[in-house]
């Protein structure tokens, strides 16, 4: 048996016959500028035809309107399965429901549901007097407000406020019972991490795709900050690899590159068919890394 829970024969014919699945992820722009380059990566990489894109939410929904514009027009005009994420910080239950009423009537059918991060000025989470809690209490409300496709998070190395291990996977499991059709991780390194998590969500009884999330590193100085906000490790092995390359960032993009296709490479080899790729908005390195993969835009 395979990491996956599948008979190495029936891999080994799934590899041979299911191309890979992409999905990528994209964060409201703050400026002209980063407008510009958001939709040059969206036009990038639509051709490419993934399974679905997903828009950011800022902390206490302060990229709300734009957050809306952006997917109501990449699906629109692009004509991409396009997803939002939504929240619960800062609103109430009715902000909440009316805002996720807004996407339904908008044609958007697919939700990331997060419990998201705290605002600025504040250090831990506050779950609003009179909103939803925390995320499984969101997938709940909004599969009342209408039958969503829902994704949640998953932390494969545990979320940094969880207690224990143990208790991550539970909320998890909480999360799909709750309405949730797949999980998206946050992003890691290390293969054996994604395989050990697989074996403990499986052994909890979640059965839903749990979708690797993959962050090509260009810059491993800011990389590694946000990895340390998540509670990603960052291996030792992979520093060493952008050692001396501060100022050099064809060959950062290369190592980028090289990484991210072994990651995938050894996953495929798992069985995994589908991967969530974090842009950051920029559409260069993901398109080069999908071309090695063999997600290549349809000819007519």
């Amino acid at each position: 048996m395979s990491a996956s829970g599948l008979p190495q024969s029936n891999l080994d014919l799934a590899n041979s016959v299911a191309p890979i699945r992409v999905s990528f992820e994209f964060s409201p722009p703050r400026t002209e500028a980063t407008s510009e380059q958001l939709w040059a990566a969206i036009e990038r990489l639509a051709p490419l035809k993934p399974n679905f894109v997903s828009v950011t939410y800022g902390a206490g929904g302060s990229t709300r309107e734009r957050t809306h514009d952006i997917v109501d027009r990449i699906q629109r005009e692009k004509g991409l399965h396009a997803a939002a994420h939504l929240t619960c910080v800062a609103a109430t239950r009715q902000e909440v429901d009316a805002v996720a009423r807004r996407y339904w009537e908008s044609g958007i059918r697919h939700i990331v549901a997060l419990r998201g991060d705290p605002p600025g000025g504040l250090e831990r989470y506050q779950p609003h007097p009179d909103g939803y809690a925390f995320a499984a209490d969101l997938v709940a409300g909004l599969k009342k407000v209408a039958d969503f496709e829902i994704s949640v998070a998953a932390n494969p190395e545990g979320h940094p406020e969880a207690p224990t291990k143990a208790a991550d996977i539970d909320n998890l499991k909480r999360k799909i019972d709750a309405g949730a059709s797949r999980a998206i991780t946050q992003f890691f390194f290390d293969v054996d991490i994604y395989r050990r998590f697989m074996d403990q969500a499986l052994a909890a009884g979640i059965k839903v795709p749990i979708l690797p999330g993959i962050i090509p590193v260009t810059n491993f100085v800011s990389t590694a900050k946000m990895a340390i906000k998540a509670g990603a490790a960052v291996p030792q092995w992979l520093s060493k690899l952008y050692e001396g390359l501060e100022d050099d960032v064809e060959t950062r993009r290369l190592v980028a590159a090289t990484v991210v296709a072994e990651q995938v490479r050894q996953l495929r080899q798992d069985g995994v068919r589908d991967f969530h790729f974090y842009t950051l908005n920029r559409a260069d390195l993901t398109y080069a890394i999908c071309h090695i993969l063999g997600v290549k835009p349809k000819r007519d």
